[in-house]
């Protein structure tokens, strides 16, 4: 899938230092659902390294770096899959969502609020699909491309 057209801006992959931080972010983040009773359930025994890379693969091509997810793990339709059945509670989504902004500090991931307002925008609106999608019976849309998500209403300041 094509990335976000915001010419002459980096994206938030680039803006975020690449890879290596993001997949700081999600190792912080599972250290955290690890040690959390509301979410913790979700992962029984433990969240293996093979997850974390393959979530790590997910934020990195959401925000606008390599398509790995979607070129070696089934891309948007296999995320999906993933939270079907699951049943996340609104209280649950906040929770993961709340979880996530920490992760992102405990990562040290650009403090600017610009950079936070996009991958919070992104993260409200992927979590909130998340819960509709972990309905018994929920039906997701088919064949539905990875989401790319750009700077939105706040580009960079660059002073």
């Amino acid at each position: 899938m094509a990335g976000v057209d915001e010419p002459g801006l980096p994206t938030l992959y680039e803006w975020a230092g690449g890879l290596e931080p993001l997949r700081r972010m999600i190792d912080c983040f599972y250290d955290r659902v690890e040690a959390d009773e509301a979410l913790s359930g979700f992962f029984p025994g433990g969240v293996s390294t093979r997850h974390r890379a393959h979530v790590a693969d997910w934020w990195a091509e959401v925000l606008g770096g390599p398509e790995t997810y979607t070129e070696q793990h089934g891309g948007y339709e296999a995320m999906l899959r993933h939270h079907l059945g699951l049943d996340i509670t609104p209280a649950q989504r906040h929770r993961f969502a709340a979880t996530m902004s920490l992760a992102a500090d405990d990562a040290a991931l650009p403090a600017d609020p610009e950079f936070r307002a996009a991958i919070i925008g992104y993260l409200e609106w992927g979590t909130r699909l998340a819960v509709e999608n972990s309905r018994r019976g929920a039906t997701p849309p088919a064949h539905a491309p990875t989401p790319r998500w750009g700077w939105g209403v706040a580009p960079p300041y660059v002073g």
